[in-house]
């Protein structure tokens, strides 16, 4: 492998820019397109890394904000870096902080230099730049690091009035997150065997879009990522954005969106040619009772589960949903609706650990019937498999 990261693509969709392929980095492979369960502080929530492994997840994210917070980035890289530390031996990859500077910008400032920010650990006043942002990642060690960027809030989160005023916001944006760029490449100090990622934004701007694919993609990279259509857009204008830009970026490398999740959104970003994903959905999800199925998502909450025997999905392969599954040892596996609902109802954390193995199995089956029908040229029998991808409504 030359470099930190290869990429070979073995598949095509005719009449479309869907691909499937592999991704090869320095802890193993993974399958594209590829969906990545949120780990933020080093865990994917109530799971152990090989019930994590168990639903086909081949690659994980975590956040350098928070595990810069708490543990601490010195102390992770003392302990030979966040494969070690949390028992994933798999890739893994880091986000920057960029999307906290934009989530939680009720406590931090931001300027041309970065954001200043109030820990959420102590209260402490923290500064995250470019070069921060790469030594922590660089500390942390995660195969796939990504540039610090500034991301900007929808039309709805700008401070002041007019449409104006958020055009001037997305600009700014866009000269940050390509000055940044190029500091973070100037600072990455493991290019040996970290794959930098620069990130495409400007909003729902098509010609600061343009503007911005053509400044980070100048800047020769391991891979590429769209950043900044999570942020309260409609789903429309999402696609919109995803169609333009995802196949402008380099045919040869990785194309990465950043925080979409639900089904319809993956199949239309896929269809415009994008690789991986992430997004906390099905976790968040899975602690709240609300379970993904292919026929639309559905709340165990909802009395008419009460004495409901099937399970979440049938054929389902996930530990909550399969009696053969093989972490399920000499005990029978599998668990009913009417047990899950039980679980939540008497606020045991077992439903929320099955339910959130299940979401997660739920988006990697997606993704495996998406490389199935890209390898095959099969795509109407996906849609037809997963009635969700075919009705929006389904979704909410």
């Amino acid at each position: 492998m030359d470099g930190p990261l290869h990429f070979k693509v073995h598949h095509r969709l005719p009449g479309t820019a869907a691909r499937s392929g592999t991704v090869t980095t320095p802890h193993g492979d993974f399958s594209t397109p590829a969906f990545m369960p949120v780990g933020t502080k080093g865990t994917v929530k109530g799971l152990l890394p090989h019930v994590v492994a168990s639903t086909g997840s081949e690659i994980l994210l975590n956040n350098a904000y928070h595990l810069m917070l708490r543990p601490g980035d010195e102390l992770v890289a003392q302990r030979g870096g966040m494969h070690e530390f949390m028992g994933w031996h798999r890739p893994i990859l880091t986000d920057s902080g960029g999307y906290q500077a934009f989530s939680m910008s009720d406590v931090n400032q931001i300027d041309d230099d970065g954001v200043t920010f109030k820990s959420i650990v102590d209260g402490s006043s923290i500064h995250l730049g470019p070069e921060r942002a790469m030594e922590v990642q660089n500390n942390l060690g995660a195969d796939i690091i990504m540039a610090f960027d500034d991301c900007p809030p929808s039309v709805h989160g700008v401070h002041g009035t007019g449409e104006a005023n958020h055009a001037r916001r997305l600009e700014q944006a866009v000269d940050r997150t390509t000055r940044w760029l190029h500091r973070c490449v100037e600072a990455h100090g493991r290019t040996g065997d970290q794959a930098l990622f620069g990130i495409v934004q400007g909003g729902t701007d098509l010609q600061l879009r343009a503007r911005s694919l053509a400044e980070v993609t100048e800047v020769d990279l391991p891979g590429y990522a769209i950043g900044g259509v999570a942020v309260g857009e409609d789903p429309e204008l999402i696609h919109s954005v995803v169609r333009e830009v995802a196949p402008r970026l380099p045919e040869d490398r990785p194309r990465y969106l950043m925080g979409v999740g639900y089904e319809r959104d993956i199949m239309e970003a896929v269809l415009a040619g994008v690789d991986m994903f992430d997004c906390v959905l099905p976790t968040r999800n899975g602690r709240s009772a609300t379970a993904f199925t292919r026929q639309g998502r559905i709340n165990l909450r909802n009395a008419r589960f009460r004495e409901d025997d099937a399970p979440l999905e049938p054929g389902c392969p996930c530990l909550a949903c399969s009696v053969d599954h093989p972490l399920s040892g000499d005990q029978k596996g599998g668990f009913s609706k009417a047990y899950l609902r039980h679980l939540f109802q008497a606020e045991e954390m077992l439903g929320p650990i099955l339910v959130s193995v299940h979401n997660i199995q739920h988006f990697q089956s997606l993704m495996l019937d998406i490389r199935r029908a890209i390898r095959d040229d099969a795509w109407p029998s996906l849609v037809r498999d997963w009635p969700v991808l075919g009705d929006p409504a389904l979704k909410g």
